[in-house]
């Protein structure tokens, strides 16, 4: 479910939002998912999702491409 609540739609899902804030943070694969009490597989799961939404071939790209589009902050 998308966040609807601030009369605005966001590109990620809350789940993928919390995984990019994690892998900010400087946080392995295995830290997000222990952290967020999902499996490693999902946490990978989750950033290639975002990135393929964003059209890019990267972490670091999307991480970039998400601060540019006001999605998330460092």
């Amino acid at each position: 479910m998308r966040e609807m609540d601030r009369g605005y739609r966001t590109l990620l899902t809350k789940r993928e939002r919390e995984v990019f804030e994690l892998l900010v943070q400087d946080q392995t694969t295995k830290e997000i998912a222990s952290q967020l009490f999902i499996s490693e597989k999902t946490v990978r799961n989750h950033i290639s999702n975002t990135m393929q939404k964003l059209g890019v071939k990267g972490r670091s790209q999307a991480v970039i491409e998400l601060i540019r589009l006001g999605e998330l902050s460092i």
